[in-house]
């Protein structure tokens, strides 16, 4: 493969790679933690896009436990939205470069 040939593959992947992030974006992804005590939905840029806080959770003598579910859902909600673009993102660069596995450039073990 010529030197051309191979920057304009980057170059297409880069735009398949931009065009994907787009799509991911505007996916939402639904957790609920405590028996839907708690309830958060993400989108694909992992933000937080809406909570709902069952009231029988809500009590002043064990806040605790609100703030525990809470961090629940955050954290499993950004564990699916990244487990999500991994894999999707992945797929995509396995098929521009004939099935290389190049997975550990998109996460790599620090």
């Amino acid at each position: 493969m010529d030197m051309n040939e191979m920057m304009k593959k980057a170059q297409e992947l880069s735009e398949t790679m931009k065009q994907q992030q787009e799509e991911l974006a505007k996916q939402t992804f639904s957790v609920s933690v405590g028996g839907e005590m708690v309830k958060m939905t993400f989108n694909g840029k992992q933000e937080a896009l809406s909570i709902e806080i069952d009231s029988e959770v809500v009590d002043v003598k064990d806040i605790e436990t609100l703030q525990d579910l809470i961090l629940s859902a955050v954290n499993e909600g950004l564990r699916q939205s990244q487990a999500n673009m991994q894999n999707s993102l992945g797929k995509q660069i396995g098929n521009m470069t004939g099935g290389l596995d190049i997975s550990s450039l998109l996460n790599p073990k620090s």
